[in-house]
């Protein structure tokens, strides 16, 4: 495909797939990806995996480096706006002046004031164009801007408050059972949406339960599928009455679970306590008393109500009754998505061709 015919979201939307990848994984930076590109072209590509590693940008450009091509007057993409300032590794301003690129388009300005609305000035000093998408009259470019915006959500309101992105997670019946009448809640949902939510554990850098779901349950807390060694868990307590045996005191994971009694700052200074400690995304799993006080202190960013297409009424969870036809309208106000949406769409199956037969 000649680059005049190429759509330039589609090096936008691969770099927000590569940044999507280090969700849950970089705190208490935010995840970036970036793509660098020539005459239509991918160079080279990269993410930033973990605080301390490589911007994405300079992990792109070493990536194309490493392959043998040339930075000059490449067009280098990134789902966020170049940080400006020397940190722990030095400023990715910096390092694109210093290979030569011809210029860089990012999807959103960066939230941090330390940087913000800086890159543009500094790089253009240094000859380099620049585009941000934040504002753009483009469709696709508003698209991309909106999910680097999603995929921020948990940093910018770090940088802002120094507390953490709280999500509610519950799955619940038609009739807004989350359990039978004997407390069991084993299951409501069905297999498939247990692994589409379960997948979520993946991306955020606190499971938070309550002390009766402990109790109760013995949950592991842990990541399905993917495996996320940085992933904590954290247990909410009013009274410390805890089982010493539950899994998340006795598992190979033990050093990561933290319990935190409520005290007379509710459960606002458990969440100042988690932003101390760098936490970005906190993801409430249990139970609905938790998920109620959360919602009351006003501490709930995102709720992800899963609905399970069943009646359980009084009777245990195993006669529930299926209902073949169920339509559900969100009430005014509700979004669709968030920060919790798998991006759907970020490479359609011909970009994804696309970029494999370039590499």
């Amino acid at each position: 495909m000649r680059p005049a015919e190429m759509d330039e979201t589609v090096f936008m939307r691969r770099a927000l797939a590569l940044a999507f990848r280090s969700c849950g994984h970089t705190r208490p930076n935010p995840p970036v990806g970036a793509v660098v590109v020539k005459g239509g072209r991918i160079l080279g590509e990269g993410r930033h995996v973990r605080c301390g590693a490589d911007h994405a940008e300079v992990a792109a450009m070493k990536s194309a480096t490493r392959r043998g091509f040339s930075l000059r007057g490449s067009t280098v993409y990134v789902t966020l706006e170049p940080c400006s300032r020397p940190g722990r590794v030095g400023a990715c301003c910096d390092a694109l002046a210093a290979a030569g690129v011809g210029r860089v388009v990012w999807a959103v300005p960066d939230p941090n004031p330390k940087n913000a609305s800086r890159a543009a000035r500094i790089l253009r000093r240094a000859g380099i164009d620049t585009d941000c998408w934040a504002r753009s009259r483009d469709s696709g470019r508003r698209a991309c801007a909106e999910a680097a915006r999603g995929l921020i959500a948990p940093f910018a309101k770090h940088v802002a408050t120094a507390m953490p992105f709280v999500t509610v997670k519950l799955a619940m019946s038609l009739d807004g059972r989350i359990c039978d009448e004997k407390g069991n809640a084993r299951w409501v949902s069905s297999a498939a949406a247990r692994r589409a939510t379960g997948r979520l554990r993946e991306r955020v850098d606190v499971i938070m339960v309550g002390a009766g779901t402990v109790r109760h349950d013995d949950p592991s807390l842990l990541s399905h599928g993917r495996r996320n060694d940085d992933l904590f868990r954290a247990v909410v307590t009013r009274s410390g009455r805890l089982p010493p045996d539950a899994q998340i005191f006795t598992d190979a994971a033990r050093e990561r679970t933290l319990v935190f009694k409520v005290g007379g700052e509710g459960l606002r200074g458990v969440m100042r306590r988690l932003g101390e400690l760098g936490f970005m995304h906190v993801l409430c799993e249990g139970g609905l008393e938790l998920a109620r006080s959360l919602a009351a202190e006003g501490l709930v960013d995102e709720w992800i109500a899963v609905i399970a297409p069943k009646v359980i009424g009084h009777g245990p969870i195993g006669s529930a009754v299926s209902v073949e036809k169920v339509t559900i309208l969100p009430d005014e106000g509700a979004i669709a998505g968030g920060f919790a949406s798998e991006l759907p769409g970020l490479l359609s199956e011909g970009e994804s061709d696309i970029l494999r037969n370039q590499q």
